[in-house]
């Protein structure tokens, strides 16, 4: 088993995986240690910062669905042993869907070797929860029905074709998670919380307009973004049940604003346009930046009385310091690559169309 993971694991090229997985592939009797390794090596994924979804988004990225099968069944074996799981931890592990996997013996020990390869090498990052099997606080979130109400607004506002309905559900998605934040805030009992974090996909392709929309939304639900392109993921920082308003909302204008840029560019196809990859990152860079403004205004127009607040700039501050003290480096960019006028003219009406704002007008008639 030294010899094998020795070969496979620390040291590069096809040529020592496949000295690895011949040895491992002739001995039937070492599949017992090579599982036990493998959950070693994800142990030390645990402290190094890593969770369930971050390795799966990274090995379906870099390595094939096989492989994710295979890490899918180690992490739930793995995961067994512990008795104390934050309420995300385990929120990952039921998405978990291990399946079976029939190859030959040196097949099979291949993918696990490269597999434990790439778990191997993974450097450190910063944590955004407690390891398995550690104490934990739970933090306060959203009622399981206050949830399911923004769900199913948020679902129906992405299945409709009408633009005028998906306004409606969407901003009326919004206003209840605003509602419920400043409602949080209130309660006595929530004045001990502390800010916490947790990690969202931001994958290719037009991740950086992608990462500009999820930084929009947290902005506006008192939350800080900070974007990992490297890996492909923005840590979001602020209070339980704004993250949830953040992973919520950022998926739904995220599927909104995919299916405006699909109908849009069938018109442009229709009219004898060919330069989709530009129209696309156009559009969403466009939609992002559009949805960032009206969203700002949203937050701005939330009635909040006036004892509370001093209570939110109090949770503000603690959102900044945490953040600060989790990345103490950060850099800024400037954004290029926007180039169809198209595009960003059609983003810019989707982004409108996908209101989040509360509209009230007066009826007449």
């Amino acid at each position: 088993m030294d010899d094998a993971l020795a070969a496979a694991l620390y040291m590069d090229g096809d040529a020592s995986l496949d000295a690895g997985a011949s040895l491992l592939a002739a001995d039937p009797a070492a599949d017992a240690e090579l599982s036990r390794r493998g959950e070693e090596y994800l142990r030390r994924a645990w402290e190094r910062g890593w969770q369930p979804v971050d390795l799966i988004r990274l090995v379906r990225r870099d390595l094939d669905d096989h492989h994710v099968r295979l890490l899918s069944a180690l992490i739930t074996a793995e995961s067994a042993r512990y008795e104390n799981l934050a309420p995300r931890w385990r929120a990952q592990l039921a998405d978990l869907h291990p399946t079976g996997w029939s190859v030959d013996r040196f097949s099979y020990a291949t993918a696990v070797l490269e597999l434990y390869r790439l778990l191997i090498r993974l450097p450190s990052i910063e944590p955004v929860g407690p390891v398995p099997g550690a104490p934990f606080v739970p933090q306060s979130g959203y009622e399981p029905r206050m949830l399911s109400r923004i769900r199913a607004l948020l679902a129906k506002a992405e299945a409709t074709g009408f633009p005028e309905e998906a306004e409606a559900l969407t901003a009326k998605a919004q206003e209840l998670m605003a509602r419920h934040s400043v409602d949080e805030a209130a309660l006595p009992g929530h004045a001990r919380d502390t800010p916490s974090a947790c990690r969202i996909g931001v994958d290719a392709p037009y991740e950086t307009a992608k990462a500009i929309l999820l930084d929009a939304v947290a902005s506006a639900n008192r939350c800080r973004a900070v974007w990992n392109g490297a890996f492909g993921f923005s840590t979001v920082v602020g209070f339980e049940s704004d993250l949830e308003s953040v992973e919520l909302l950022y998926t739904s204008l995220l599927v909104q604003g995919t299916t405006a840029m699909a109908r849009a560019e069938a018109s442009q196809r229709a009219g004898g346009r060919r330069r989709t990859k530009t129209f696309r990152q156009s559009f969403l860079m466009s939609y992002a930046g559009r949805l960032g403004e009206r969203l700002a205004v949203a937050a701005e127009s939330v009635p909040v009385a006036s004892d509370l607040l001093p209570v939110l700039a109090t949770r503000e501050v603690a959102v900044s310091a945490h953040t600060d003290e989790m990345f103490p480096r950060t850099t800024s960019t400037r954004v290029r690559g926007v180039s169809d006028e198209a595009g960003w003219l059609d983003g810019r009406a989707a982004a409108d169309a996908a209101r989040v704002s509360e509209d009230r007008r007066r009826l007449t008639g």
